[in-house]
């Protein structure tokens, strides 16, 4: 795969979100924006635009009906707000489109957390919920089906803990037909839940919306094994995602440890199979700028036209 394939993600919502001041104490974390200052939001998703991504991730991903009502919404206005996480993207990225001199084609791809991101306690981290497969096929159904209706371009399903999610996660997935990257959150060579990457990776293998497998979130350390587990068992691209290093606490809800993150590494990524490529929690804008510039250097300057 020649470098000039790659597609480049975008880095971290909340960490972007909490560099301009905002407070992600709530619950709903990022979501929480979609109802109160959903321009804050906007903006993030314009800075990545502007850095150098072919793709923004919307702010879904620990967003859900239950727990947005449980904000005090009705159903009815749930499922807008959920929706509009997906609008609020498109609508930039048709503004960036327009106004900027960037040739290449964008995406917005819509964010489906694991059910653990919705109960807000670090349980996405871990999987093993303790819930029944109908539980989860419930949960996920409602809100993939919400958020497909809103037209994004792909599905990012995305920290997915456990294979046994992912089992329910595929035939939903395949039931609505749009392109999906689909990664897991690991430590090691093991899912989250502690299964092998490799009997993870295989419950993906025969998926016909699948279009990429691979790693978010997780250690920049872990991603070369991931990625090479990934293309050998779904025989697909891969994605790679890492966060900038470190160990999050959920009681806290604060990072501790040193970066890891390295742009150069990316190349390697790239020649293990990845296509899909960028950062997750606290990689920013900056970071996204130099990968963009690492991995497609031909790639036309993003601009703004002259007034």
């Amino acid at each position: 795969m020649q470098l000039d394939d790659v597609v480049i993600l975008d880095g971290g919502l909340s960490n972007a979100l909490e560099a301009r001041g905002v407070d992600l104490s709530s619950d709903l974390w990022t979501a929480r924006l979609l109802l109160d200052d959903p321009g804050q939001i906007a903006t993030v998703h314009r800075d990545y635009y502007l850095a150098g991504a072919d793709v923004v991730t919307t702010a879904s991903y620990q967003a859900s009906v239950p727990t947005l009502m449980a904000a005090g919404l009705s159903e009815r206005e749930a499922e807008r707000a959920l929706t509009s996480s997906v609008t609020l993207a498109t609508e930039v990225r048709d503004e960036v489109a327009a106004a900027t001199t960037r040739a290449r084609h964008t995406l917005v791809a819509a964010s489906v957390g694991p059910y653990g991101a919705a109960l807000a306690d670090g349980s996405e981290y871990r999987g093993r919920y303790g819930v029944t497969a109908s539980v989860l096929r419930d949960f996920h159904a409602r809100r993939l089906e919400l958020l497909a209706s809103a037209d994004p371009d792909l599905l990012a399903v995305e920290t997915i803990p456990d294979a046994d999610e992912a089992e329910v996660l595929v035939p939903l997935l395949d039931d609505l037909g749009l392109p999906t990257w689909f990664s897991y959150s690991v430590q090691g060579t093991a899912t989250r839940a502690g299964q092998p990457l490799s009997e993870a990776y295989a419950v993906l293998a025969d998926s016909t919306s699948i279009i990429a497998a691979g790693i978010n979130c997780s250690a920049p350390s872990d991603v070369m094994d991931a990625l090479r587990l990934a293309t050998r068992a779904t025989g697909r691209p891969a994605v790679a995602y890492p966060n900038l290093g470190g160990t999050w606490d959920s009681a806290t809800h604060t990072w501790s440890g040193e970066a890891a993150f390295d742009t150069d590494l990316a190349a390697d990524w790239v020649v293990a199979g990845a296509r899909f490529i960028g950062g997750c929690c606290r990689v920013g804008p900056e970071q996204i700028a130099t990968l963009s510039q690492r991995l497609v250097p031909a790639r036309a300057p993003v601009a703004a036209p002259p007034p």
